[in-house]
């Protein structure tokens, strides 16, 4: 067994108002919950090494490894349209940065303890929103969209007090980066021009290494952006915080509080218990990702020479999200429909689909499947018939057609009922039913038979209309 880690701390490297250097809080009795061996081993990790003793200490933030250089990442934002200055990661350590075969990745450890930017904040985290997000991220990741993923998670031994006293967990999450708007955010209100500078030139060189300068790395995260928006259109996903400082600028999914798949499709469903005013539906979710990005926008005008000139060139940026949104959406939704070729009227074709099911309240992922199988409900007999012929126009066979569908409509999601099931479960001390939701929901496709019932849709009495931040 060998725990030595090969990192290469790029970010401890830049200058120290851009961090606290602190190393976790040790817990009183670690023990490792579920370690995702498939990601450890993509990251060059012995496995036998992380299941050991001082493995699951180093996991559990009680024994810092050679070469890690634990610290917390200063950043500001807008949290439901309102500013912050000061955030910071108030319950995490990012340990460092390791080349493993996937390029470099973060590890950061979740629930390790207070930092400077707690504020007044305890910096732990209980076993609920430890365990969705293990399950949640990972799945999303079997489902080709770009996310941060769970390396582990790890109990311990400790409660931490909410709204009542629950038991600890950390979370070993893993990420191409844990820049975010926010911290762009946190440097342009200091008018801090210098940090700004090497901030960009940092990401520029770690994830967009062929774009040009602050404008260059403008448009690539308005790219980035859009593609991952219009992923979670197409599959149902609401995030349910996009405050900035919950915007990746690497195009990852962050931060999984309440976020949640749909069960019955509306355009303007919420379930964040905190989100009152819908600010973060499904619907919304391409226009709050336009105004986080004007956000960002802004901070790096002053990196961009002549005001006006600048002003002028981020705002261009910025409009261009829309068309690179659209595009996105009506690719990934074609595929859902088997279309291989593009008309005038896929939009409206989709449009229409989208509204017999909320009329209907029929399940989004449940829907799409039934479509590929061909076996849609009697409310869709029109549409099924505008379909089947635009599929003619494009000469497609529909079993090649649904040989596609079957690759871009998933089978089984993570469903708010399951999660929430698991983590009941697993306060009660029965780990089996999140193990068994962790092992399903990462073959998304083609399920092994005995996990088909969790791809059922939550019966009345199961469904879960709201979900919490659970820090």
């Amino acid at each position: 067994m060998d725990l030595r880690i090969s990192f290469d701390n790029s970010y401890a490297r830049l200058p120290g108002r851009f961090y606290s250097r602190l190393a976790p809080t040790p817990v009183a009795a670690p023990s490792l919950i579920r370690l995702n061996e498939p990601l450890a081993r993509s990251l060059e990790f012995d496995v036998e090494a992380l299941r050991s003793d001082d493995g699951v200490a180093m996991l559990a933030g009680n024994l810092v490894p050679e070469g890690a250089e634990p610290l917390a990442q200063a950043y500001a934002g807008h949290q439901f349209g309102g500013w912050v200055p000061q955030l910071g990661d108030g319950r995490a350590i990012l340990l460092g940065e390791v080349l493993g075969e996937d390029g470099r990745r973060d590890v950061q450890l979740k629930g390790s303890g207070p930092t400077p930017f707690s504020r007044m904040g305890d910096g732990r985290a209980w076993l609920g929103p430890v365990l969705r997000e293990y399950v949640v991220s990972e799945a999303m990741h079997a489902l080709g969209i770009p996310t941060t993923r769970a390396l582990a998670a790890v109990s311990t031994g400790e409660e931490v007090l909410r709204e009542a006293r629950l038991p600890g967990a950390v979370l070993t999450r893993v990420a191409r980066s844990h820049v975010r708007v926010g911290t762009f955010q946190y440097f342009a209100a200091r008018q801090d021009v210098e940090g700004l500078q090497a901030l960009t030139e940092h990401v520029l060189a770690r994830h967009y290494p062929d774009a040009a300068g602050p404008l260059g790395l403008l448009q690539a995260v308005v790219a980035a952006q859009a593609e991952l928006i219009a992923a979670w259109m197409s599959v149902g996903f609401i995030h349910g915080v996009m405050n900035t400082d919950n915007m990746s600028v690497a195009g990852e999914t962050i931060d999984y509080g309440p976020c949640a798949f749909m069960d019955a499709y509306h355009p303007d469903k919420v379930f964040s218990s905190i989100d009152r005013f819908g600010r973060y539906a499904y619907s919304a979710q391409p226009q709050v990702a336009v105004w986080n990005i004007a956000q960002f926008a802004t901070c790096l005008i002053p990196l961009m020479g002549e005001r006006e000139a600048a002003i002028e060139a981020a705002t261009e940026a910025v409009h261009a999200f829309p068309e690179l949104y659209q595009a996105a959406y009506l690719r990934r939704f074609r595929v859902k429909l088997g279309l291989r070729g593009s008309e005038e009227g896929d939009a409206a074709l989709i449009g229409r689909l989208l509204d017999v099911m909320a009329a209907e309240g029929a399940d989004f992922t449940a829907t799409f499947r039934a479509l590929t199988e061909d076996r849609l409900d009697a409310p869709f007999r029109v549409w099924r018939g505008e379909w089947l012929a635009r599929l003619e126009r494009e000469g497609a066979d529909i079993s090649a057609a649904q040989d596609a569908m079957r690759r871009a409509n998933p089978v089984l999601i993570p469903r708010n009922h399951r999660v929430e099931e698991a983590i009941s479960a697993a306060v009660a001390g029965d780990y089996a039913p999140f193990h068994t939701l962790a092992e399903a929901t990462v073959r998304p496709w083609k399920p092994e038979a005995r996990h088909l019932p969790l791809a059922d849709p939550p019966a009345p009495g199961q469904e879960v209309r709201q979900t919490f931040c659970g820090t």
